[in-house]
């Protein structure tokens, strides 16, 4: 058993991110076989991702904040501080925090058996996209 090292913040790149976005690891693969990843990511005020999907799902735990997680389908669900969200294999979505405060989560996921199928990324998301109907989580 040991310590893991201290990984330095990263800024996500623009190319998929929207506004600042920040990336802190918590747990990378080390062995054979080991897939999972989990990260702490924080985003400032109106910051989102672009459109994405992952090979294995994720899961997306809110620690500050309200998150807004949109579909394809215009919907949008506000997830607050405690609450987790999930998203199906395959699933098209979207990461972001409202115009007026910064929201942070951790995100869990399994890598895919082809590394390039873990997350692929699509174009960025429109302000009427971003803007959307939101409902809340219960």
């Amino acid at each position: 058993m040991n310590i893991e090292p201290a990984i330095p913040t990263t800024k996500n790149p623009p190319e998929q991110f929207a506004g600042d976005v920040w990336l802190d690891p918590i747990a990378l693969p080390h062995e054979e076989g080991q897939r999972m990843v989990v990260a702490t990511v924080r985003f400032a005020p109106g910051a989102r991702t672009a459109w994405h999907s992952h090979g294995r799902g994720q899961y997306l735990r809110v620690t500050d904040g309200i998150g807004r997680f949109g579909t394809r389908d215009g919907k949008i669900i506000e997830v607050h501080a405690g609450q987790t969200i999930y998203t199906p294999p395959g699933e098209e979505h979207f990461h972001s925090a409202p115009e007026n405060s910064y929201m942070q989560h951790i995100a869990m996921l399994e890598g895919a058996d082809d590394p390039a199928e873990t997350t692929i990324w699509l174009e960025h998301i429109t302000e009427d996209e971003y803007r959307g109907n939101a409902t809340t989580a219960d």
